[in-house]
């Protein structure tokens, strides 16, 4: 089977010939992105009010009616169900994952298990195995951690380890953060893949395995391995951050924690059924008995909710949380996510805007002609969104959304490895537009000189890899 770096998409005789037309809704495109820019970037608007403001500029210049751009974004034009796109599927499909991610993560934090993790890993390895270590519990609280909850929670840590050992403070925390950053970017349930994955209707089970298999060699060689050239940049001790005290967050200092094997069970629970399945699909047939099991205990709304499920008796229970403590952990941990919900909905509905102006199918038509990779293609927009608007689920949803047309020819193998880079391309280049970029500047108690020569490098290279590792593995499946 052709890979996806030699298949030739439509055929560049098969391109429709520059038009007036075309030249319509390459403006309509641009101004739609402008918009939604500069409502991020200049104007300091939720990314949510950006989205609804570029759809309606996007569709309004393609020649879409008023009524046809609220259909469009809201359920998709010509399909009265919803299952076409639109804000409406994106939330069905993504936003209630996403809730129950922050479910399970909430508990993993307030229960004091992502400290766990940490603290046995790093008191059991060698002083020179640290870089090593933090980076793999980074990514192993990771999987089910938002990055920014992953972030608050391994920082304080990582500045004990640096006080305890006297090594530079970006020595051990560029290979935690390069640990958190590539599975926020690669791995679901994090909001990015899943937007991805809806955006082109990918395989869940198949990304997650891919997912997984470059996020392996892509944080040894952002995190460990890149750690020791930047870690001149920043300080080289932490006694003047003052994070350094220890405080490590999650449950209360002198009280219970939750058994380390119950802890890898909630973390890991999702993961294995999701993978499950996936195996289930290429190793047997529907209508087999154990193929359906796995099948149903896989689907990621299944097994998201038996993992946030098991985190009440073996997270909450286990720590001495009542029935009241554990609704009000639960009830805490979707205030935080609302916008990130509605910038996930507002997407959808900006990338189906996209999608039936026939936006997509130019770009189609022309990366046909030029003989482009989708897999290149995918990368480059996300890194463009990306690196206008400081947003990674803004770029992911955009990329994916410009991509989608090119992704009806693609084999499910591919359509996953086109979902992993555009995610890939929305980690490129963080730099001051970026949340991100400043929280990191302000744990580890950085100049914005020097995050820009860590953090921002650090990123880059997780990108660049993503790119390269995915191209390699469209040259192996």
């Amino acid at each position: 089977m052709p890979t996806a770096l030699t298949t030739a998409l439509p055929t560049a005789a098969a391109a429709a010939a520059w038009t007036g037309h075309d030249t319509r809704l390459v403006v309509a495109a641009l101004l739609g992105i402008a918009v939604v820019v500069l409502s991020v970037s200049w104007a300091k608007l939720n990314p949510f009010i950006g989205l609804l403001l570029g759809s309606a500029a996007l569709g309004l210049v393609a020649g879409l009616s008023v009524q046809d751009i609220v259909t469009s974004f809201s359920i998709g034009l010509g399909d009265a169900d919803g299952t076409a796109g639109g804000a409406g599927k994106t939330f069905a499909d993504v936003g209630i994952l996403v809730a129950l991610g922050a479910v399970l993560g909430r508990f993993l934090a307030d229960s004091g298990g992502a400290n766990l993790i940490v603290d046995r890993i790093v008191d059991r390895v060698p002083a020179k195995g640290l870089p090593w270590a933090l980076a793999g519990a980074a990514a192993l609280v990771g999987l089910p951690l938002f990055f920014e909850i992953g972030l608050v929670l391994l920082v304080p840590i990582v500045l004990l380890v640096v006080r305890r050992t006297g090594r530079p403070v970006l020595a051990l925390g560029i290979p935690a953060l390069a640990g958190l950053s590539v599975l926020h970017g690669f791995v679901p349930p994090h909001p990015g893949p899943l937007v991805a994955i809806a955006n082109l209707n990918a395989d869940l089970g198949l990304t997650l395995g891919f997912g997984l298999l470059l996020a392996i060699p892509t944080v040894i060689i952002a995190g460990p391995l890149l750690a020791p050239l930047v870690s001149r940049f920043g300080p080289q001790d932490a006694e003047h951050l003052p994070t350094s005290g220890g405080d490590l967050g999650g449950a209360e200092e002198g009280g219970r924690r939750p058994s380390f094997a119950g802890t890898l069970t909630v973390v890991l629970l999702p993961v294995a059924l999701m993978l499950a399945r996936a195996i289930a699909e290429i190793v047997s047939e529907k209508g087999n008995a154990v193929h359906d099991v796995l099948y149903a205990l896989g689907t990621p709304l299944v097994a998201l909710l038996i993992g946030a499920l098991a985190a009440i008796p073996l997270l909450g229970l286990a720590v001495g949380m009542d029935r009241r403590k554990i609704g009000s952990t639960i009830d805490a941990s979707l205030p935080p996510i609302a916008s990130t919900l509605l910038v996930i909905a507002a997407g959808g509905g900006f990338k189906q805007v996209l999608i039936d102006a026939k936006v997509g199918d130019l770009v189609g038509q022309q990366a046909a002609a030029l003989s482009l990779s989708p897999l290149v293609l995918g990368w480059l927009v996300a890194v463009l969104i990306r690196l206008a608007t400081g947003s990674a689920t803004v770029a992911t949803i955009t990329a994916a959304g410009i991509v989608a047309p090119l992704a009806g020819d693609l084999s499910a193998n591919h359509l996953a490895l086109l979902a992993l880079a555009v995610g890939a391309g929305s980690l490129f280049f963080s730099h001051v537009n970026d949340v991100g970029f400043w929280l990191v500047k302000q744990y580890f108690g950085l100049t914005v000189g020097q995050t820009l020569k860590s953090w921002s490098v650090m990123e880059t290279v997780i990108s660049v890899c993503g790119l390269g590792g995915v191209l390699l593995l469209s040259l192996a499946f």
